[in-house]
C-alpha cells in the first residue's frame, strides 16, 4: 500500500517528535528534572534562570518587623495567600502539617497579601488548623515588590520552592497535597540537589 504525502508527513513528524522527546525522557530518568507534582489544573513549574531569594521585610502576627531569608542547606516554601481565597483554606492547613512534620528539614513561610489588619488575619488563621505555620504580613509592600521581580503571583494561593542553595527553583499555584507521595518525592529531589 502506498502512503499519501499527507500520511507520510504525519508519520515523519511522529518519528521526529519521538526522537526529540527521547533525550528529555532520558535526562528526567537520570534525575536532572524534578518529579511531577500536580494540584488540580496546575503543576509544579520549574523556573529558569534560577535566582537567589532576596531577603523580604515583613511583619509577624504580633506586628514585629522580621526579615525572611532562605537558610542554606534547607528547603524554603514561600506561600502567598489571601483571606478572601477559598483554596487558601485548604492549602494553609496542609502547609502547617508539613511544617510540623519536617521541622528539621524545611521552612514554610506564609505571606498574607490582601490585608495588613492583624486581627482579621489572626481570626482567619484561627478558623483553620494551621498552628505550626509561620505566617507573616506584607506590611511594607516587600512581597508585592518581590512578586513583580522574583515571585509572580499568577494565582492564589501560590507556593514557591527555594532549594537548599537559596535559589528559587519553581512554583505551584493552587492547593497541592504536599503530604502526598508526589509532594514528598519533589521535596526529596530538591534536598538531594544541594
Amino acid at each position: 500500500m502506498r502512503e499519501t504525502p499527507r500520511a507520510l508527513s504525519r508519520r515523519s513528524l511522529l518519528i521526529a517528535a519521538t526522537a526529540l522527546v527521547a533525550p528529555l525522557r532520558a535526562s528526567r530518568a537520570q534525575g536532572s528534572w524534578p518529579p511531577v507534582f500536580e494540584a488540580g489544573r496546575s503543576q509544579f513549574t520549574v523556573v529558569r534562570p534560577r535566582t537567589a531569594m532576596p531577603p523580604i521585610r515583613l511583619q509577624d502576627l504580633h506586628g514585629k518587623d522580621v526579615v525572611v531569608t532562605a537558610k542554606p542547606g534547607r528547603i524554603t516554601l514561600v506561600n502567598f495567600w489571601a483571606t478572601w481565597c477559598a483554596a487558601c483554606r485548604l492549602d494553609l492547613p496542609v502547609l502547617a502539617s508539613l511544617a510540623g512534620s519536617q521541622r528539621d528539614q524545611l521552612d514554610v513561610v506564609a505571606v498574607c497579601t490582601d490585608t495588613k489588619d492583624l486581627r482579621k488575619i489572626t481570626a482567619f488563621l484561627a478558623s483553620l488548623a494551621a498552628k505550626n505555620l509561620a505566617c507573616y504580613v506584607d506590611a511594607y509592600g516587600a512581597a508585592a515588590q518581590a512578586s513583580t521581580e522574583m515571585f509572580p503571583l499568577i494565582g492564589m494561593p501560590i507556593t514557591y520552592l527555594v532549594g537548599t542553595s537559596g535559589q528559587v527553583e519553581g512554583y505551584i499555584a493552587g492547593a497541592p497535597d504536599w503530604l502526598s507521595p508526589e509532594g514528598a518525592r519533589l521535596l526529596q529531589f530538591y534536598r538531594e540537589q544541594g
